[in-house]
């Protein structure tokens, strides 16, 4: 009787651990390609834009992590339709990595339509750059 009350007790924790999780929509991801590594250390300014004023309000800044990643832009908690906009200001990663670049930062347009989650990863170089909807 002990060990069932113990799995239980053990089973219930996780559960409302797990149910206390928060979600996000968005994320993104930056992979330097010249060196085919991560980008991290970089700033990412997520913006959205009222479609009314046609004018963008700044939502939040986050930097990437060793990985390159950001995971945790907007709360699945809310509706997040709407226009948005990920500026990856680049220009000091290159600096720090003794590298000119033709890209100071890196501007991506999208849009949320529905309540899907949305990654926005980018591969970069210090003359290039490719974006895509990843999953």
């Amino acid at each position: 009787m002990k060990n069932l009350l113990l799995t239980l007790g053990l089973a219930l924790s996780t559960t409302l651990a797990y149910s206390q999780t928060k979600t996000f929509q968005l994320s993104s991801h930056i992979l330097d390609i010249s060196k085919g590594m991560p980008a991290s250390g970089v700033p990412i300014r997520l913006e959205k834009m009222d479609t009314n004023k046609k004018t963008w309000s700044i939502i939040e800044e986050k930097i990437t992590d060793a990985n390159g990643r950001i995971s945790d832009f907007l709360s699945s908690e809310s509706s997040n339709e709407g226009i948005y906009k990920l500026t990856y200001l680049t220009a000091d990663y290159f600096k720090s990595q003794n590298a000119q670049s033709f890209y100071p930062f890196i501007e991506v347009v999208f849009e949320i339509k529905d309540g899907k989650h949305y990654h926005v990863p980018i591969t970069l170089s210090a003359y290039g750059y490719s974006t895509y909807r990843g999953n």
